[in-house]
């Protein structure tokens, strides 16, 4: 039976920061992929058109552009190199106007100002406020809970803030936060846009942190792009990695984690091979695989086998991509050309669609969030041409879904389902660019069944290993019991993936504080290969 320090699961952008912050520490480590390649939902391919790279899952990567964890590692060093569109984010209305979010925040508070008196200011004003806590905030979500050190120094400056009116705002629903501070449309659009990226209702607490964290991020580090292709940065990872000594399998998908004397001792693989660990196990896979079969029902332990009955996957994904003849012909172009757009008529229309899905049914308009890439990063298809894709949130299959519109699709995301989908996101796209279909060189639909087929992580198309929501989140993440740490119940065993403490995002947060979770014990313990001495 081979045999490591460590043994990864799962080579998915956190697995990739576990791997690599573990054999940083002079392990050995071995780190095991069921596809064919690495990256999980971090990967980029040709199949739709030879001449176009798109982006399989994700694709812009702010989180990734502040990650302490991602910085440290010096991708640069191993190929990797960043993009921005001239613009972060726009939002088309049906009159004709557009809410952009500029990297420069004195041009995106002018447009705003244009479209009503004030706005500008307050724009500004908000900025200011990120600018004293932001990076605090960061740091306290992108640590293991409780985060000690970036608590106290986000109290530290608290104050100089705004006190407990910014508490206030964080904890502001974003539909209400929007109304309250500006006067027109321009902010809320990009805020509540923004907060639907996750799954947290936008009348609901939690939405209001969450669209001023993703927003503020583009105001001040943008939504780069791995030039190249999402894969570029799993890449980097991988180079890293491997220049270190570490190994990496593909194709070698992990059926079971062995428990020995209540202990991970390793793993065994689908051909029948044994990988020791002989200091840990992290598994980058979801919760719900990792407690549900990966581990044997007899080795959880009680509370996080009562926990996993109440664990909640997030909405499933529908995603289309395109290789388009030329760029989207915007009936109205916006002032600088956004490398994501999000589609919705207002505000209202965003909450009813996302409304839609958390009720079981399938959105008649949904709220698509759109990638245009060449324009992102001009390597991804000819000159003059776009690739470019779409995704939105769908009900979780499940035969009691219906369909908000006009009954055409069941639920079930077979092909037909997925086209008529898809047929549906195109129309939403058309309607603000008239001639789009006429552009289409070639398309791609991903349900959430194929989504899941492509990597076993987005159970259902769940792309954040579970749902966003404050009942599964901090220590409540993946189950209470855990108590928001890395560690299982089960000695030498971490779970590094989005199903843990802080949840979806490319930041490696959770392979980082699972590996070095990995790291402390092995050190308190003094213990460095304890099954070699049995």
């Amino acid at each position: 039976m081979a045999g490591h320090d460590a043994v990864v699961v799962g080579a998915g952008p956190n697995g990739l920061v576990a791997a690599n912050r573990l054999v940083d520490a002079g392990w050995s480590v071995v780190l095991l992929e069921q596809q064919a390649e690495v990256g999980g939902a971090v990967r980029s391919d040709r199949e739709l058109h030879p001449d176009f790279v798109h982006d399989t899952f994700s694709a812009f990567y702010p989180l990734a552009a502040v990650s302490p964890t991602i910085s440290s590692f010096g991708l640069e060093e191993h190929g990797l190199a960043w993009a921005h569109a001239p613009a972060v984010l726009g939002h088309p209305t049906p009159d004709g106007r557009w809410a952009v979010l500029h990297r420069d925040r004195h041009v995106t508070a002018g447009l705003m100002e244009e479209a009503h008196s004030g706005d500008g200011e307050r724009w500004l004003a908000l900025c200011d406020t990120w600018d004293r806590i932001g990076d605090q905030v960061i740091a306290a979500l992108l640590t293991p809970f409780p985060p000690v050190r970036a608590g106290l120094g986000a109290l530290t400056r608290l104050r100089a803030a705004g006190g407990l009116d910014l508490v206030k705002t964080f904890l502001t629903p974003v539909a209400d936060l929007a109304r309250d501070r500006f006067g027109g449309d321009a902010p809320g659009l990009l805020l509540a846009g923004n907060a639907g990226h996750s799954d947290i209702p936008l009348e609901s607490p939690g939405s209001g942190l969450f669209g001023i964290l993703l927003t503020m991020m583009g105001q001040t580090v943008g939504f780069p792009v791995p030039v190249g292709g999402a894969g570029e940065l799993s890449g980097a990872l991988a180079r890293r990695f491997q220049a270190r000594g570490g190994e990496i399998h593909c194709g070698r998908a992990v059926t079971e984690v062995l428990v020995r004397d209540g202990r991970a001792s390793g793993v065994v693989t689908a051909d029948g091979e044994r990988f020791a660990a002989h200091r840990a196990v992290v598994a980058d896979v979801s919760a719900t695989r990792l407690f549900g079969g990966l581990v044997a029902a007899q080795h959880l332990p009680a509370r996080v086998a009562r926990g996993m009955r109440h664990f909640q996957l997030d909405p499933g994904t529908v995603k289309v991509d395109w290789a388009l003849s030329g760029p989207v012909p915007w009936a109205s172009p916006p002032p600088y050309v956004a490398g994501t757009v999000h589609v919705a008529d207002s505000v209202d229309a965003m909450s009813q669609a996302l409304n839609q899905v958390s009720s079981r049914s399938i959105p008649a308009e949904p709220f698509l969030l759109t990638g245009q890439m060449t324009s992102s990063d001009p390597t991804r298809s000819p000159a003059g041409t776009e690739s470019m894709w779409a995704y939105t949130h769908v009900p979780q299959p499940h035969p009691h879904v219906r369909d908000a519109g006009d009954g055409s699709i069941r639920g079930v995301w077979d092909h037909d389902d997925c086209e008529r989908f898809g047929d549906r996101m195109q129309e939403r796209i058309e309607r603000l660019a008239p001639g789009f279909g006429s552009r289409v060189l070639a398309r791609r639909v991903l349900g959430p069944h194929e989504l899941e087929h492509r990597d076993a992580n987005l159970v259902g198309g769940a792309v954040n290993g579970g749902t966003s929501q404050l009942q599964q989140e901090l220590f409540l993440r993946p189950v209470p019991g855990l108590l928001g740490r890395a560690e299982t119940g089960i000695a030498g065993l971490y779970l590094g993936s989005a199903s843990a403490h802080p949840g979806g995002g490319v930041h490696g947060a959770p392979g980082d504080n699972a590996a070095r979770a990995a790291i402390f014990h092995a050190r308190v313990n003094r213990v460095t290969r304890p099954f070699s001495r049995r």
